[in-house]
C-alpha cells in the first residue's frame, strides 16, 4: 500500500499544478492560435516562438532550480514567480497592437519569454524539485499521477472555456481569465507549501553548484537518470511535431469551428482525467518501465489512426487514444526519472528535465513539425493574410518518430520500491 501524502502537502501540490498547468496550456496552444490567427498565418513563425521559449524556459530552469538548491528553499520561488506570472500573461496580447507585422511577430515571442522566465522559475525550477522533496519512492507515483490530473483538468478547463470566451469576448478578455484563474489558484497553493525539512542550504555558490553538475563524473555516477531523459527528449521531439498545430489542424485543415476543435480535446482530456490516478497507482505497483514503454506503442499507433481520421467521431475517439497513451507516459516517465534525482541536486535536475523535455524536444520538435507544415501544407488565407495549413503529415511523422523512444529506455534500469523488495524477500 503507498505511504500517504500529507493533507497539507497535497493540497499544495494541487493547487500550484492546476495554476501553473493553466498557464502552460494557454501558452502552449492559445499563444500559438493568436500568433497565427491574429498576427500572421505562417507555421515558421509559431515553430520561432516555440523554440525560442523553449530555450528560455530550460535556462531559467537549470539556472533558478540550483539557485533554489543552494538557497535551500523552494517557497519564495513559487510565490514571486507566480505573482509575476500572472502580469506578464495578461499583457502577451497586447503585442498584436504593434506594427508592421514582424515586429508584431517579434513583440509577441518577447512578451513569451518574459512570461516564460517567471513560469519556469515557479513551476519547472522550483515546483518540480518540490514534489521530489516531499515525495518518497512508495507514494511518488501517486503524487505525479495528482499533478497529471491537474494537469490535464487544467488544459480540459481552457479548451473546454477558450473557443467561446474568445468567440464572444476576444482575446483579450480570454488572457484577462487566465491571468485570473492562475492568481486564485497559484498565490493560495504557493502559500500553503511547507518546504522538507531535509532541505537545507548547500555551502556554495550558484556557479560552483552548476559546475559540479555539468562534469563527466556526474553523467557516470547517474547513466539511468540521462538514459531516461534522453527517452523523454525522443518522446518529446515526435509529440513536438504536431501538438503546437492541433488546433490550428482541426479548424482549418479539418474545417471545425474554434469551439468543436477545442471540444475535441475537451473530451479526450475528461476520459484521461478519469484514468490518470489509477495509472499513478499501477505504476508504483507494476513498475515505470513497464508503463513507459508499453504507452510509446500505443500512443504512435493513436497518432497514426488519428492522422487517418476525418469524420467528427473518429477524430474524437482517435483524440481520446492519443490523449490517455500521452498520459500514461507522463505518469510513467516522470515518476521514473524523478526517482533517479541526483541527491541535493533536485532544483537543478529540474532544470536537467526542462533541458531534454522542452528545449531539444521544443527547438527539434517544433522545427521538424513546421517544416513539414510549410513543405506539404495547404494554402490558406486568414483574415486576408495569406498562410499555410498543416496536412496530417505531422502526424505520421510523430507517430514514427515516437518509437525512438524506446532505444534508450531499454538498458535505462529503476529504483526498486521498498514495499516491493520486502515482499520479494517473503516470497
Amino acid at each position: 500500500m503507498s505511504e500517504k501524502i500529507p493533507k497539507k502537502t497535497t493540497i499544495s501540490i494541487v493547487f500550484i499544478a492546476l495554476a501553473g498547468q493553466i498557464a502552460w496550456a494557454v501558452e502552449n496552444q492559445y499563444y500559438n492560435v493568436f500568433l497565427y490567427n491574429e498576427i500572421a498565418p505562417v507555421p515558421l513563425f509559431v515553430s520561432l516562438m516555440v523554440a525560442i521559449t523553449a530555450v528560455a524556459s530550460t535556462v531559467t530552469a537549470i539556472v533558478m532550480g540550483a539557485y533554489s538548491d543552494v538557497k535551500g528553499k523552494r517557497k519564495p520561488f513559487m510565490l514571486i514567480g507566480f505573482l509575476c506570472w500572472i502580469i506578464t500573461t495578461v499583457i502577451f496580447p497586447f503585442a498584436a497592437l504593434v506594427k508592421p507585422i514582424i515586429m508584431a511577430v517579434i513583440v509577441a515571442i518577447l512578451f513569451d519569454c518574459i512570461m516564460t522566465y517567471f513560469g519556469a522559475t515557479a513551476y519547472d525550477a522550483a515546483f518540480n524539485a518540490y514534489v521530489t522533496d516531499v515525495t518518497t519512492l512508495e507514494n511518488r507515483g501517486k503524487a505525479i499521477g495528482i499533478v497529471e490530473i491537474m494537469t490535464l483538468i487544467s488544459v480540459l478547463i481552457i479548451y473546454g472555456i477558450s473557443g467561446f470566451i474568445i468567440i464572444a469576448f476576444g482575446y483579450y478578455f480570454f488572457f484577462f481569465v487566465v491571468g485570473f484563474l492562475v492568481a486564485i489558484f497559484g498565490i493560495p497553493g504557493a502559500l500553503l507549501v511547507k518546504d522538507s525539512e531535509d532541505l537545507t542550504p548547500l555551502n556554495m555558490t550558484v556557479l560552483e553548484h552548476l559546475k559540479s553538475t555539468f562534469s563527466k563524473d556526474m553523467i557516470k555516477n547517474n547513466k539511468d537518470f540521462f538514459l531516461v531523459l534522453s527517452g523523454l527528449a525522443l518522446w518529446s521531439i515526435a509529440f513536438n511535431v504536431f501538438f503546437q498545430f492541433i488546433i490550428i489542424y482541426l479548424q482549418h485543415y479539418i474545417g471545425l469551428s474554434l469551439e468543436m476543435a477545442s471540444a475535441i480535446v475537451f473530451i479526450a482530456l475528461l476520459i484521461s482525467i478519469i484514468l490518470a490516478l489509477p495509472i499513478g497507482i499501477v505504476t508504483d505497483k507494476i513498475g515505470r518501465k513497464r508503463v513507459a514503454i508499453c504507452s510509446i506503442f500505443l500512443e504512435s499507433i493513436a497518432l497514426i489512426l488519428f492522422a487517418l481520421s476525418n469524420d467528427l467521431i473518429s477524430l474524437i475517439i482517435t483524440s481520446i487514444l492519443w490523449v490517455f497513451f500521452m498520459t500514461m507516459w507522463h505518469i510513467s516517465s516522470g515518476t521514473w526519472v524523478k526517482d533517479l534525482y541526483p541527491k541535493e541536486k533536485f532544483g537543478q535536475a529540474s532544470g536537467y528535465f526542462i533541458f531534454f523535455n522542452v528545449l531539444i524536444a521544443m527547438t527539434v520538435g517544433s522545427l521538424i513539425g513546421g517544416i513539414l507544415a510549410s513543405v506539404y501544407g495547404k494554402p490558406i488565407v486568414v483574415n486576408g493574410t495569406p498562410g499555410i495549413v498543416p496536412t496530417p503529415i505531422i502526424f505520421w511523422a510523430a507517430g514514427f518518430l515516437i518509437l525512438l523512444a524506446i532505444i534508450p529506455l531499454i538498458p535505462a534500469k529503476e529504483l526498486k520500491n521498498i514495499n516491493n523488495e520486502l515482499n520479494n524477500t517473503q516470497n
